[in-house]
């Protein structure tokens, strides 16, 4: 590795297991070609107590070297605030240059010769160079409302889009693969529109090849998340044995093969990677985090996900006034509001008696957390009471479904500590002892020389990745199989 940039590719939460499975069966030949070709780690998360193995908390622990009871950054909008050197940052300081592409709640740099896009559930950071701008918002629009109808791009944004498509970075091959798909979900069969979640991979390649190729960044992050999403939504299909709510038959024909889908669709992105690694990149993979069945609330149905269909408009309707609202994952939102009286005011109009709508908390004194909590099965004729703010203090009743719509998936697939780390040497071996994803910002620190690695709590793993006993994707597939879900 050494005297070589890096490429660190994020592909959020995707699974041991599963990698092992198709591996095996043939169907991911580039992640084949990448394991036969890496040193090969089984990593795990910073903290795996429940509550706090989420990906914002698990990549925010990567980027820093900084277990969690150090950090303390717990929400996704928390990270660009909190102010700890991140890879970036020590890299920039010592010279290097750098690049970030969506790289989980990371905070913004604006160093010439390097580049910045944040993660599109992030409201608070632009992007650099400014151009970038173009691609984040359209994306983050896709991205945080991609279940809601009235809530589309107009016109005017999808023509801005395509022009700053073509001019950076964009290939006819790409551009075919993603009309193909339009013309098909939108026209001929609308049951496969599903798959559009990874186009978002095949556009956001394009850019970030447009600015590697004009940068050279010494080292560089790229982040997807559509397989995590294809997991949360449809692991159910994929194994409905391990679920207790039946599936709808033409669901699971449709559905059955969607996070198989996710994966190979990772699968023809990595071998866009190996063109820029021939280049000479030294590629390493990493998924954070992994994903496992979600059996909580089998008992009622699965859990199910509700959300606003014009959140300003609602909050309006129950007279609740702020300064900004960030959408940040699935069904919740941030607000912000001016001072703290302002804030307990939101708080006691979001709260009520009775069966709540909302699980709703005071993230700081000028801002508040909160999301629609319902997870059953609702009537179609439910209702909503609350206070409509005025000065009479009327409670307004609204039909629930005029307000709120349910997003189609159920969730299917939950966390689990475990994840992969692969550095691909060009040499084979299979490490058996796991190591933590705290290990990860001391060796890329160590690989370019830095000092600064050595005050972190990790280790490098620079000292073992060194030739050793060739182990085949199938042995050790199986030894993991049985480690991940033991």
């Amino acid at each position: 590795m050494r005297d070589r940039n890096v490429i660190l590719l994020e592909f959020n939460e995707i699974c041991p297991p599963l990698l092992d499975r198709w591996i095996k069966a043939g169907e991911l030949p580039n992640f084949e070609r990448f394991y036969d070709d890496s040193s090969v780690f089984v990593t795990e998360a910073d903290v795996t107590d429940p509550q706090f193995l989420e990906p914002w908390i698990q990549w925010y622990s990567v980027h820093t070297g900084l277990p969690y009871d150090q950090h303390g950054v717990y929400r996704l909008t928390d990270g660009p605030e909190a102010g700890h050197d991140d890879i970036w940052k020590i890299l920039l300081a010592e010279g290097r240059r750098v690049g970030n592409f969506s790289s989980m709640n990371a905070r913004r740099f604006d160093t010439s010769g390097s580049f910045f896009l944040p993660d599109p559930w992030c409201t608070s950071q632009s992007a650099y160079p400014g151009e970038l701008d173009i691609f984040r918002s359209f994306v983050a629009n896709a991205v945080q409302e991609y279940t809601n109808v009235e809530q589309r791009p107009r016109l005017g944004d999808y023509a801005r889009f395509v022009r700053y498509m073509a001019t950076h970075g964009l290939r006819p091959k790409a551009a075919a693969r993603i009309t193909r798909q339009v013309l098909e979900d939108s026209v001929l069969d609308k049951t496969q529109s599903w798959k559009r979640v990874s186009l978002l991979d095949v556009m956001q390649f394009e850019v970030f090849r447009h600015y590697y190729r004009q940068y050279q960044p010494d080292f560089a992050t790229f982040f997807i998340n559509s397989t995590a999403h294809y997991q949360h939504a449809y692991w159910r299909f994929m194994e409905p044995e391990k679920f207790q709510s039946e599936v709808n038959p033409r669901d699971a024909a449709r559905y059955k093969d969607a996070v198989l889908y996710g994966y190979q669709c990772m699968d023809k992105l990595l071998g866009e990677f190996f063109k820029l690694e021939s280049a000479g990149a030294t590629l390493v993979l990493m998924s954070g985090l992994s994903q496992q069945p979600f059996v909580r609330y089998e008992g009622i149905g699965g859990q199910r996900f509700f959300r606003p269909r014009d959140i300003e408009g609602f909050l309006k309707r129950l007279g609740v006034a702020y300064d900004a609202i960030e959408p940040v994952m699935t069904h919740q939102y941030m607000l912000r509001l001016p001072d703290p009286t302002l804030a307990q005011h939101c708080l006691s109009r979001l709260q009520c008696s009775g069966d709540p709508l909302f699980d709703v908390w005071l993230e700081s004194d000028s801002s508040l957390y909160f999301g629609c909590q319902l997870r059953k099965a609702i009537a179609e004729d439910a209702t909503i009471t609350g206070s409509a703010g005025n000065a009479a203090e009327q409670d307004v009743t609204l039909r629930f479904f005029d307000h709120f719509y349910q997003i189609d998936e159920t969730k299917s697939g939950c966390h689990h500590p475990d994840g992969i780390l692969w550095f691909k040497t060009g040499v084979h071996r299979v490490h058996e002892s796991r190591v933590s994803v705290l290990d990860v910002l001391p060796t890329l620190l160590d690989h370019f020389g830095s000092s600064c690695g050595g005050a972190l709590p990790g280790r490098s793993l620079i000292p073992l990745l060194q030739p050793g006993e060739h182990v085949s994707p199938r042995d050790a597939g199986q030894d993991r199989q049985t480690r991940a879900t033991a």
